[in-house]
């Protein structure tokens, strides 16, 4: 049996498959960890009190494990470590989230795969392993396109005047917001990016009006051509995790078209796909 963890600093979706049946044997869902926020004894203990009582700890005989923050030795063996005191196998593999996307979505072909959640990520699978990749950089650099630089640049617009009175009040009222508020979320207080994507559900709700569509085409625009365009392989399809993209495929499959571009696969979570690559 092999077990898949697909991690990210919220939650993390667990599978034990069985390849002789090809049947899952255990589905659970347990809170995100981090290697690069948590000590591996702080990680054992959520395994410990998440886990244990859920998955059969000698069943897996070798653990696939793709988790946001694995992307550093030093990180990777703190989640290391810590499955070893969980589980019996020693047969583990710590990658990143960005390499869990390219290969559920990309199978074992070549393409371009890319997140598009709460931030953003791509890169350039050669239906082995990741050969180029554009940084992400985070919801102030980068993270063109995800959640918070959608939510970023509706309270942007919003307080500079740059969507319509009728829109920014309807925007305002229906969050209770106040610039003193938005100002304090931003600057003072924790996780500003998941604050700013939270706002991203508007952009949905109003998706028809003209000035929101051309919001979203203008960011979306962006994200591809500052994250799927430097690879200059506009003929490979463009594959997309995350609920940005579920929720916005609409919106970027035309600007993709716009760009002379194609969109393959959209999916709200890529554990399905990594079963697929790991039978």
């Amino acid at each position: 049996m092999i077990l898949i963890a697909d991690c990210g600093s919220t939650k993390t979706d667990w599978v034990l498959y069985d390849n002789v049946t090809s049947s899952i044997v255990t589905r659970i869902k347990t809170q995100g960890l981090n290697p690069t926020l948590q000590s591996s004894e702080e990680i054992y203990n959520i395994l410990c009190n998440e886990i244990a009582d859920e998955i059969d700890t000698d069943a897996p005989e070798k653990i696939y494990f793709y988790g946001a923050g694995c992307a550093y030795d030093e990180a990777n063996e703190r989640i290391t470590s810590a499955l070893k005191k969980v589980f019996r196998t020693n047969d583990i593999e710590i990658n990143s989230d960005l390499l869990a996307a390219a290969r559920a979505l990309c199978g074992h072909e070549e393409g371009i795969a890319c997140i598009l959640g709460t931030g953003s990520n791509s890169c350039l699978f050669n239906g082995k392993e990741i050969i180029d990749n554009t940084p992400s950089l985070g919801y102030i650099l980068g993270d063109e396109g995800s959640g918070a630089s959608l939510g970023r640049r509706l309270v942007s617009d919003c307080l500079k005047k740059q969507l319509s009175p009728a829109m920014a009040n309807k925007f305002l009222t229906q969050y209770n917001l106040t610039i003193p508020q938005i100002l304090e979320h931003v600057y003072h207080k924790p996780l500003p990016n998941r604050y700013l994507a939270q706002f991203a559900p508007f952009l949905a709700q109003n998706r028809k009006d003209a000035e929101i569509k051309a919001l979203l085409k203008h960011c979306f625009k962006l994200f591809f051509q500052r994250n799927t365009m430097v690879y200059r392989r506009s003929w490979l399809p463009i594959h997309i995790v995350g609920g940005i993209g579920i929720t916005f495929a609409e919106e970027l499959k035309e600007t993709a078209e716009s760009l002379g571009l194609s969109i393959g696969n959209i999916v709200e979570s890529p554990m399905n796909g990594l079963i697929e690559y790991h039978k």
